[in-house]
């Protein structure tokens, strides 16, 4: 097995591990039978990632990464229709065609499940979630358009795979200009888009640079999947003969940076208590931010749940500071009577073994 393919299986063993966690974190906290809808499509997204990962194995493995592309005209000519090298590569290009498929599709479940934990997070704060109906419908269509590319970029379908006479570089799956322009644009419009929802909003946090930079890596993770997808468009584009089975590689490394960003908000709880029992974090140093705001634990034997409410000036989201209900609303948005411009974070904390008892006070 080449090391590539040994890559290729190992982030997605990881993958699969991350979803997994995320998975169970969210039964511990909210219980299965209040799973919201982004819980359930990460399972599909775990469904949808090995489906990829194994597409991925095919071109290299069975089709020897050849496909439609990368010959000239004598070379189409003189292959005879009948011959094993005719049958690799239109099987290449139909796998190609299927990878497009799946990794447009695990990208955009991924994007949709970010936008619904955005739903929950931004909820009364109007125009936030403004924001975030504008990128349901972003997401919606520019899965559509990046699809409609992939499928009727060629203008007969069963070109995607014809050899000769040459169909042309829009019906080459694997090195299609449209493809990657359309997926590259489109990608990173939505995955930048994205990005400018949470980002305000930690911005004008009054927190330590420490705690900043700590939330910045989880909410900014995007940047390394626009990075990716854009290191994939060049090299396929700077080596047309064997770029697309180096960009397939690169493709399943893209869609695990995705995977990672996508769950990594919802086990950041996990990882920063793991962090503090480590001593990397003290937990004075994790409640600094939220002023006023003091908690203890204790440990019990049994579940326990404590609805805490405490307003902050410009506080992050709960889900920034305990594995709780992520839940934030504009004071201003919800009563217009009560003075202060804080934001009113309500936290919902429901772990088995650990008790969250807060102090609730008021912010300058």
């Amino acid at each position: 097995m080449s090391s590539t393919i040994t890559e290729s299986f190992v982030l997605l063993a990881l993958g699969l591990c991350i979803i997994a966690i995320r998975t169970y974190a969210r039964f511990v906290k909210v219980g299965i039978k209040n799973f919201q809808a982004d819980d359930y499509l990460m399972l599909l997204a775990a469904i949808i990632y090995s489906l990829e990962t194994a597409t991925s194995y095919v071109v290299g493995a069975w089709w020897l990464g050849l496909a439609n592309n990368g010959m000239t005209d004598e070379q189409r000519k003189a292959l005879d229709p009948n011959s094993h090298e005719a049958y690799l590569r239109r099987s290449g290009s139909q796998t190609q065609l299927i990878g497009w498929s799946l990794y447009t599709l695990l990208l955009w479940t991924l994007k949709l499940c970010i936008t619904i934990f955005y739903s929950r997070l931004t909820n009364g704060i109007h125009h936030l979630e403004l924001r975030v109906t504008i990128a349901y419908g972003l997401i919606a269509s520019t899965y559509i358009a990046t699809e409609a590319s992939i499928l009727f970029g060629c203008s007969k379908f069963h070109k995607n795979w014809q050899i000769y006479p040459d169909p042309g570089n829009h019906c080459q799956p694997a090195v299609s200009k449209v493809d990657l322009y359309v997926t590259l644009i489109l990608n990173v419009l939505t995955d930048f888009y994205l990005l400018t929802i949470p980002l305000p909003m930690l911005w004008q946090a009054k927190l330590s640079l420490k705690t900043k930079l700590s939330l910045l890596f989880v909410l900014s993770g995007g940047v390394f999947v626009m990075m990716a997808g854009i290191l994939r468009v060049v090299i396929i584009l700077q080596d047309p003969l064997r770029g697309a089975q180096k960009a397939g590689s690169w493709a399943v490394r893209e869609t695990f940076v995705a995977v990672v960003v996508g769950n990594l908000p919802m086990i950041y709880p996990l990882i920063r208590l793991g962090c503090e029992k480590a001593g990397i974090f003290s937990r004075s140093h994790s409640t600094n931010y939220n002023r006023g705001y003091q908690e203890h634990t204790n440990v019990e034997n049994n579940k326990c749940r404590k609805k805490s409410t405490n307003k902050t000036n410009n506080s992050m989201p709960t889900f920034l500071r305990d594995d709780s209900q992520e839940y934030i609303v504009s004071e201003g948005s919800r009563s217009h009577a009560k003075h202060g411009t804080g934001i009113q974070v309500t936290t919902d904390i429901e772990l088995s073994s650990i008790e969250m008892k807060s102090s609730t006070h008021q912010g300058v």
